[in-house]
Parts: structure tokens; sequence; C-alpha cells
């Protein structure tokens, strides 16, 4: 990163993901925080507040003024061409998160009517910001405590925005697979340490269990197999100016397998790469 760089981190997503908490975090972190910007008015208030001095904006977009706004990648180029190190940040969870979320707040969606249902008024807003979505890092909230997303963002925002970053993330498809995920990898075929009674209780950090499915030459294979394919294909994401690629392992339940095979991708590739790890299950909300 040009240590000359000013730094923008804009926030976008549905409501009800946790935009507030990230701001809140960026805000801790020393960033000049601006809350429910109108799409229209981004250049300008950047230019503005870069001129009175400010080097690290976070800017939480509001997409209702404005969905789509076709005229935004011209924006977010001029922005970079005036010495903007930008990066795009999209929050989302599952329709059922976002339901739960609003009924424990008891909070008015923005989109909500009285001719449209909660869970009609999630599906118009994501219709409007899926363009935003395209052009963003994708996260998905929905497991995460207001806490390990507030750990999260900082963890973003220390990594070198000019370099791809990879995100490792093991999951368990019982809870669904992850909104954020750019590959997916299904490892519930390999030997399974949950029906050990002694390996049960623990995790795929844990060294009884790493021992239980290193001595299988399936789980071997398998991790072979998945390091090839994202070896391989790095370099055709990093020609897509992609910044982010979000790999995501499962098994059944998410703490045994895909959370050994996770760690070891992370090591491996931490070797070249900016590595980003998460074990969506061991890291969820209780």
């Amino acid at each position: 990163m040009n240590p000359e760089a000013m730094e923008l981190l804009l926030i976008s997503g549905v409501s009800g993901s946790g935009k507030s908490v990230a701001l809140t975090a960026l805000e801790d972190s020393g960033y000049y925080a601006v809350s429910n910007l109108p799409l229209p008015l981004l250049k300008d208030t950047v230019f503005f507040l870069g001129s009175n001095g400010q080097t690290r904006l976070a800017i939480a977009l509001d997409a209702k003024t404005a969905p789509g706004f076709p005229q935004l990648d011209e924006t977010l180029g001029a922005l970079r061409q005036a010495d903007w190190d930008v990066r795009f940040l999209f929050l989302d969870a599952k329709i059922d998160t976002l339901v739960k979320r609003f009924s424990e707040t008891r909070r008015r969606h923005p989109f909500s009517s009285d001719d449209c249902t909660l869970t009609e008024a999630i599906e118009q807003e994501r219709r409007c910001v899926a363009g935003l979505r395209e052009i963003a890092f994708a996260f998905d909230t929905s497991d995460l405590s207001a806490a390990a997303l507030r750990a999260w963002i900082k963890e973003f925002v220390g990594v070198d925005a000019s370099r791809l970053s990879l995100r490792f993330e093991s999951f368990g498809f019982k809870h669904g697979v992850p909104l954020d995920a750019d590959l997916v990898f299904d490892v519930r075929c390999l030997p399974n340490p949950h029906y050990e009674p002694t390996l049960a209780p623990l995790t795929g950090r844990d060294a009884p269990v790493a021992a239980f499915l290193e001595a299988s030459p399936e789980v071997e294979q398998m991790f072979n197999d998945i390091y090839r394919f994202v070896s391989s294909w790095l370099p055709a994401y990093v020609r897509d100016n992609r910044n982010y690629l979000t790999v995501a392992v499962g098994c059944t339940g998410g703490r045994h397998r895909s959370v050994y095979l996770v760690e070891r991708l992370s090591a491996l590739f931490r070797q070249r790469y900016q590595v980003i790890t998460r074990h969506r299950e061991m890291s969820a909300a209780k």
C-alpha cells in the first residue's frame, strides 16, 4: 500500500446486517465515520473531507436514495485516480437471521409498509442493492455476535488493500452454505471424527482429531485436490482485479473435518498470500 495514499472504506449491505456495528468499529480504529450517505453525494463528500485533512474515511452508503447508482464505477475510479485507496465491503445475512434481529429490536425495516411483510421488505431491499454486492467484498454476518463482527472488521482493515487476500472459512452444511463464499468445497465424504466418542467434543484444531484425519489417505487426497484447484485458479482471480477471494470448506457440523482442512490450507497459502481464517460454527453467536 502506498504510504502517501488516503484510505476510504465503503460499507453497504442489507438492513440489519451490522453496518452500524461495523462503522462504530472503524471509528474506534481511527476512521472518520459517515453514516447513511446517499450514493450520489459520495464523490463530493470524500473530496470535501479530504481537503479538510481527513485521510481515513469510513462511509456507510444509503442505497435507497439511488438504487444501483450506475455512475458508481466511474465515481470509484475518480477517487482512486485522486490517490484514495478504496475498499468496498458489503454486509449480508440470511433472511431468518434478519427477521429475528428486527423482531428482537422492534425496529421498523426501511422498506416496510402496510402492503408487505417483513420478509418481503427484506427481499425488496436485497434486490435494490444487488448491483452493489457484485462490485464489493461480501461478508455474511448471520452467525456473528456484535463483538465478533467488530473483531473481524479490525482484522479486515489490517490487511494490505493493494494485494489479493484469501479468506478460508470452515462451516457446517447443516447450518447452511455461507452467503459470502466464492468457492465451496464439500468434505462430508471424509471419515468423521464426530463418531469417535473421545474426539466428538474436540475440534479440527486439536492434535487427536488431526491425527485421526491424517491416518486417512482420502483426507490427504482431498487436501491436495483443494490446494491444487485454488492455486491453479488464483492467477485468474488476480487478473480479474479481485482483492478478496473467500474459499469455504464445509463438513456436516463445521467443527472437525472442515476446520482441520482450513487450518492446513491457511498455513500453506499464508507463505505467499495475505490469509484471513474464519471458523464459522466455532465463532457463532451463542
